[in-house]
């Protein structure tokens, strides 16, 4: 039996959509048939060769770290309290880990030193079968919109600033009277503007873009004001944000783009004891003054992807209706086009590849 796949042949070079023969699974996997495939911008910088530190990544392989879809068959030695059945909606959590360091003890496992990342080697979502070890399985409900094509960005789109949010909330810098900016309202901000109202304690919403279009979107999902950062200075920034929301200052800010630019101006307008946590990734380096990070006793997290609990949770608030989504469905044979567009910042939401 034969599949469509999307796969890497090297990088700084288009997917090649092939047909391949359907993995088969191991006895303790599962195999998931794809029904949405969450495309990232990570997976252009896999293509463009941003994460190449000279390793083997097993060319040929399909990318693809964001997947929902339905349990096609069980491996052999798939325990029952796994609670998978044929046919069940399911989500894939991305970070395998060895199950043994430090971090995997601790339930971090997407920050394993030896772990490995769905889509990044082997079989990945931009095919419409892959095998999964069923410990990375959840199953969820197909009920009021949580579709395969709806759920597939919770994976990490939708999970990565939900930790960052995590994280700022435990510094405790969010709460009434205090304002928290999200920074880049593409796919993560997208999410990151509604984790900042159901998190945020009654703190102020101002959300960072360089187009209307996309401070739209964060509006639409619960920003309270909305700042157009393009082309502006910090001070011109810090005056809008006065008039907004009386105050020229930020207590927390979820940086979603990972440029060096949104990092800077994050710091520039960020208040004594104010906290940023990074999850964005657009950037390799950043460029803080240190007196001030030190002087005014800023913290600076950085925040990676989300752990398996973490998942459950954003799937929990998903499944009470919580959480609004910006999803555009993408047909298989438009997979390069949306890399590209991604690429070019040009796709609101998040692009979703859907199989027919």
């Amino acid at each position: 039996m034969k599949m469509r796949a999307a796969r890497m042949h090297g990088y700084k070079q288009p997917l090649r959509l092939e047909e391949i023969p359907v993995p088969t699974p191991g006895p303790e996997e599962v195999l998931v048939e794809v029904g949405g495939a969450g495309m990232c911008r990570t997976d252009f910088q896999l293509i463009d060769g941003y994460f190449d530190r000279g390793q083997d990544m097993g060319f040929p392989f399909t990318p693809g770290h964001e997947i929902a879809g339905w349990v096609d068959s069980i491996g052999s030695q798939v325990p029952a309290s796994a609670g998978l059945s044929e046919g069940d909606q399911v989500v894939v959590y991305g970070g395998w880990g060895d199950g043994t360091c430090r971090q995997c003890q601790g339930g971090n496992e997407q920050i394993c030193p030896q772990g490995h990342w769905v889509g990044f080697g082997g079989h990945g979502g931009y095919q419409e079968y892959v095998p999964v070890h069923h410990r990375y399985l959840i199953p969820v409900a197909g009920r009021d919109g949580l579709t395969p094509a709806t759920l597939a960005p919770l994976t990490d789109a939708g999970l990565t600033p939900y930790r960052g949010l995590k994280k700022l909330r435990a510094a405790g810098v969010l709460g009434a009277g205090r304002t928290v900016a999200v920074t880049g309202i593409g796919g993560l901000g997208s999410y990151g503007t509604q984790y900042a109202k159901l998190l945020g304690g009654g703190a102020a919403v101002v959300a960072f873009a360089r187009s209307d279009e996309k401070l739209k979107v964060a509006t639409d999902n619960g920003a309270d004001h909305a700042i157009n950062v393009r082309d502006k200075s910090a001070e011109e920034v810090r005056g809008e944000l006065q008039n907004l929301t009386g105050r020229g200052e930020i207590d927390a800010v979820i940086e979603c783009a990972g440029s060096v630019e949104s990092i800077q101006l994050a710091f520039d307008l960020l208040a004594t004891e104010g906290a940023v946590a990074s999850v964005g990734l657009i950037g390799n380096r950043i460029d803080i003054p240190l007196f001030p990070l030190v002087a005014r006793e800023f913290s600076y997290f950085g925040s990676f992807w989300g752990n398996y609990n973490d998942l459950t949770e954003v799937l929990a608030l998903a499944e009470a209706g919580q959480i609004r989504h910006t999803v555009t469905p993408v047909q298989f044979d438009d997979i390069n086009a949306t890399i590209d567009a991604i690429a070019a910042g040009e796709v609101l939401g998040r692009a979703v590849v859907v199989y027919d």
